[in-house]
């Protein structure tokens, strides 16, 4: 076989139409796209940002609403994600896929010396962030329909975990809903089998289960992949599956899902006893999503659905004072309903002037909205929110888009609203 043809088969966006292609590529086939016949690949993304948010930075400003109404606004800069990819085709259809990520510009630690203080040494945070190992995985292509990867993967359930590079959403930090409810990036180890077969892309993942005592009212299964040991935990196992599909120019359709028990999947293993043996803690999720990418419109949409068993048992179990929750002290409970749907819609105003068409720019207005609520149904209604937004993603060449939104986040009328302008550059590309 030659070497391009083995490049053709063991890379996916080789393995896709051009109209597939501009629609969307899944993120965790972007580390794979080898350029001129390279084995190895070098990519990455990153985004800069600023906010200026018109509204309380307290922590009591939902429980304390009334006399939070008038607090002064603050800022922020950020660097919400700074990405490196390395691939490398080893040849008869063996590759290796990794991603490096630097959130909110890394983390840091120093060892301090206090002469003063008993002549100790004092080991202190530095600086706030987290520097994780989102993509780690070998993969064997028997061709385009069939391909195995091993390692530490990307769950690609939601719109958000499947696309997450900034270039896929035109607000200046990931869409919010999912990005709460959701591991986001969810990635975690086990072993995938994903392939292309006609208009269709599919993926099946066994995978690592969550941990029911890391949930959250406030971000519901979020945190669920947290562990803070040097292995991750998995007495339980976590299912999902994806199918999208290209048939119509320029449109991607994505079905996505997950099945998973998240109790007894902590350590020590034994923690839960007597009958709450018996509770499961089974997570179910459901999502549909879209991506529409022609005659100058790009169109995004999701809605997300998730329930969990045994939600208000858990929640009881996790109060302090009782035997079983000494490593995760909390008095918060969690719902067992969730929800995120979003939706935004952008016109290249660009695309009607010749002379910049030409130079491939493009300047994207664009409208979103998004609605979420992490505790469905339950009693803190402050976790019903909604997001209006707009503003405009200038791109000056296709890998760089620079960002500009007024972004509305709305209560229920007894909590302040939460307006804020947020401005951003992002970059997006493969260098090698």
């Amino acid at each position: 076989m030659k070497k391009s043809e083995i490049l053709s088969m063991t890379c996916a966006v080789l393995a896709l139409s051009p109209l597939a292609m501009q629609a969307q590529t899944v993120a965790a086939d972007s580390v794979m796209q080898h350029s001129k016949g390279n084995r190895l690949s070098v990519g990455g993304y990153g985004e800069v940002a600023l906010s200026r948010n018109f509204y309380s930075d307290s922590g009591n400003r939902y429980s304390s609403a009334s006399s939070r109404k008038n607090d002064p606004s603050h800022g922020r800069f950020d660097i919400p994600h700074a990405v490196i990819y390395l691939g490398y085709d080893f040849g008869k259809g063996w590759t290796l896929g990794t991603e490096i990520e630097f959130e909110h510009g890394g983390t840091g630690s120093a060892i301090e010396y206090e002469a003063e203080e008993s002549i100790e040494f004092e080991q202190e945070q530095e600086r706030g962030g987290e520097v994780e190992l989102e993509q780690f995985w070998i993969q064997k292509s028997f061709g385009r329909f069939a391909n195995i990867r091993a390692g530490h993967i990307v769950v690609p359930v939601g719109l958000t975990n499947a696309y997450h590079e900034p270039l896929n959403f035109f607000t200046v930090y990931r869409p919010e809903g999912e990005n709460t409810i959701l591991p986001c990036t969810w990635h975690q180890t086990g072993v995938s089998f994903w392939g292309l077969s006609g208009d269709f892309r599919y993926e099946l993942q066994m995978i690592a289960g969550l941990d029911a005592w890391q949930f959250s009212r406030d971000k519901w299964i979020n945190p669920g992949t947290t562990k803070p040991f040097e292995f991750e935990t998995a007495n339980k196992y976590g299912f999902s599956a994806r199918i999208d599909n290209y048939t119509l120019p320029g449109l991607r359709v994505g079905l996505s899902g997950y099945y998973g028990q998240s109790m007894h999947n902590a350590v020590p293993h034994d923690m839960e006893k007597g009958n709450n043996k018996k509770v499961k803690g089974n997570v179910y999720l459901g999502a549909i999503d879209f991506t529409y990418n022609a005659h100058n419109w790009v169109a995004r949409g999701n809605a997300d659905y998730g329930y969990m068993s045994d939600a208000n048992t858990i929640s009881a179990m996790r109060k302090p004072n009782t035997q079983y929750v000494k490593p995760y002290q909390t008095n918060q409970a969690f719902g067992s309903h969730a929800i995120a749907t979003s939706i935004e819609v952008g016109y290249d105003v660009f695309s009607q002037i010749a002379k910049l068409r030409a130079d491939r720019q493009k300047l994207y207005v664009f409208g979103h909205f998004e609605y979420y609520n992490s505790y469905l149904g339950g009693s803190k209604e402050y976790t019903s929110k909604k997001i209006f937004a707009g503003g405009i993603n200038y791109y000056p060449m296709p890998q760089i888009c620079v960002k500009a939104e007024y972004n509305y986040r709305k209560f229920k009328a007894q909590y302040n609203d939460e307006p804020a302008i947020n401005i951003g550059v992002a970059y997006q590309g493969q260098f090698l």
